[in-house]
């Protein structure tokens, strides 16, 4: 039996062959970078600059990881990093729930006020940089955690209000009711009945939240000193102006890249969720 293509069937082939190309072509052009970057911190240094580029390393080694992480340099900017990162988190999903409860149950601010929020977290550091500089070297909180976290919560605070928001409105209104009729108060309903049942949204505003203040550059570099080092400012320090360390600053590079990808990977289905719900539900 002859099965006959019809055009429609081959215009819809070429278009699902299309797409894919195109998807592949977008996926090449984000993953390269990941790519070169893990491949240069396995490379000799006369592999750097090669011409042509030298895209697998002839022979690889783990000599930059050890130069980068073995150092006390390197294992501080690692622990301060994951201080400023979880206490900044913590802190920003603690002020956010509440806030979030309140404009999801209450309409607290009116129809448009957690877009007004969400619009806080769009001023660039660029901005603001300078004054935040000078309040701190007033008030002493140059180069401590506590002036770090205080700032990254400032900034993620809205982006975390805006998606608990979005979960919180998911969670049905009666069963907080019911625990309210028992005799449960509105933070015991918060604490043991709404944040449980919005888990989920709980964990990609974590993740959010941690990426975020993970990467953060401008105010970490500008606001820090010897006390806190940070590891976007210790693989900046690689950069210098007689010389470029590439392998040492790849090395720290896939280092710091490794808990965004892992992360990412574990929550990926709510990431979209997280950001889309907002804007559809009032």
């Amino acid at each position: 039996m002859i099965h006959t293509v019809t055009p429609h069937h081959r215009w819809q082939i070429i278009k699902s062959g299309f797409r894919y190309a195109i998807l592949l072509i977008a996926f090449a052009f984000f993953a390269f970078p990941i790519f070169w970057i893990a491949t240069t911190s396995l490379k000799l240094p006369e592999e750097y600059t090669t011409s042509p580029p030298i895209y697998i390393p002839q022979a690889p080694h783990l000599n930059h990881y050890t130069r980068g992480l073995g150092s006390q340099e390197g294992l501080r900017a690692l622990r301060d990093s994951v201080i400023v990162s979880v206490g900044t988190t913590a802190l920003t999903l603690s002020l956010g729930a509440s806030a979030a409860y309140s404009m999801a149950r209450f309409r607290t601010g009116g129809h448009h006020f957690s877009f007004w929020v969400l619009s806080q977290r769009m001023m660039p550091p660029i901005a603001i940089v300078l004054p935040v500089f000078l309040l701190y070297r007033q008030v002493q909180l140059i180069d401590t955690y506590v002036g770090l976290i205080l700032l990254y919560t400032v900034f993620n605070l809205p982006l975390g209000i805006w998606m608990l928001r979005s979960y919180i409105i998911e969670v049905p209104v009666e069963v907080e009711e019911s625990a309210l009729v028992d005799g449960a108060t509105r933070f015991q309903v918060l604490r043991h009945i709404t944040v449980p049942l919005a888990a989920a949204g709980l964990s990609a505003t974590m993740v959010f939240i941690f990426i975020f203040s993970w990467t953060e550059f401008l105010f970490a570099l500008i606001l820090t000193r010897t006390g806190v080092l940070t590891l976007p400012v210790l693989i900046s320090r690689f950069f210098g102006t007689q010389s470029f360390e590439w392998g040492v600053a790849a090395a720290l590079s896939v280092v710091a890249t490794v808990p965004v990808v892992i992360l990412g990977l574990l929550i990926r289905r709510h990431f979209v969720r997280g950001l889309t719900m907002g804007a559809v539900k009032q």
